[in-house]
């Protein structure tokens, strides 16, 4: 029998933000094209390195799984996501896709070299489940990789609304329900995270090296390096 790949869809994360056009999207790329330079040069994977990229998409985007379409060694990836992103199976030959939550994986502890996890963290809900899903990552793999998008930088990503996110949360929630924003306005879909809200969700006894990625002069997106 002959297996087709499943059907890709739009990822409901996607569907909530506003559209971009080709400019932005270029620099979207660029942005994301220097993390994966970073994480190459902090990780130093080689062919043999066991990796597990939490957080993968169903989404089309040029930027969606955007690890995957840069790392050289595709087939030594397991990919996790909520959603269905089986078709990366199909598109990178020996990558393994489980259809699993970030919070409760599906493997014994140590069990990849790599851990990788891109604009993931925002998106889990609470500070408690925020460092859950830190632990969790630490637990299975000897070293991972973290990216986020800096709290502080001007302009909000996801809504494309400037400034009303230094507000204290409830205040931008409430602002945002106000627009009309509610999908964004749920702590469960949105919870922004400054560097020094981070680092404190890192469990003691890890080494951690911190990266900034700079946007118009101003800190956009922060990578922690956790081993």
């Amino acid at each position: 029998m002959t297996m087709t790949p499943a059907s890709k869809a739009n990822s409901e994360y996607y569907q909530h933000q506003p559209k971009i056009g080709g400019f932005v999207e270029k620099i979207s790329w660029h942005a994301r094209k220097k993390m994966f330079e970073s994480v190459m040069q902090l990780a130093r994977p080689t062919a043999e390195t066991t990796v597990l990229d939490v957080g993968v998409t169903c989404q089309q985007s040029v930027d969606a799984n955007f690890f995957e379409k840069l790392y050289p060694y595709p087939h030594n990836i397991t990919a996790v996501g909520t959603e269905d992103a089986s078709f990366l199976e199909y598109e990178y030959p020996g990558l393994k896709f489980i259809k699993a939550d970030g919070l409760q994986l599906p493997f014994p502890d140590k069990s990849f070299d790599l851990a990788v996890s891109f604009a993931v963290i925002e998106h889990v809900g609470s500070r408690a489940r925020q460092q859950a899903f830190v632990r969790e990552l630490c637990r299975v793999s000897c070293a991972c990789c973290i990216t986020t998008p800096n709290r502080w930088y001007p302009v909000e990503f996801h809504t494309v609304m400037p400034l009303i996110h230094w507000l204290p949360a409830p205040w931008f929630r409430a602002i945002l329900k106000l627009l009309g924003k509610n999908f964004y306005a749920k702590e469960e879909n949105l919870n922004l995270l400054s560097e020094k809200e981070f680092l404190k969700i890192i469990p003691e006894n890890y080494n951690i090296s911190t990266q900034h990625f700079r946007l118009f002069g101003f800190i956009s997106n922060l990578l922690f390096y956790i081993h």
